[in-house]
């Protein structure tokens, strides 16, 4: 059962990032003007998709 529980939270995830992530122009911009962690620490802090991710990424666990 908790197999099945995590596959679809990953699934979910992987939607998600698709849907959102993929070609993301502000983390491109991000990207071009201060590097790849400037728009990484974007993503995990002050997006709202990010912090979706977190609270998936939390019942994993």
């Amino acid at each position: 059962m908790k197999d099945i529980v995590r596959r679809e939270l990953l699934s979910q995830m992987e939607l998600v990032m698709k849907q959102y992530c993929e070609g993301c122009f502000l983390h491109q911009h991000l990207k071009k003007e201060g590097g790849r962690r400037k728009a990484h620490r974007f993503c995990i802090t002050q997006c709202t998709v990010g912090e979706q991710l977190k609270e998936y990424g939390k019942k994993l666990n």
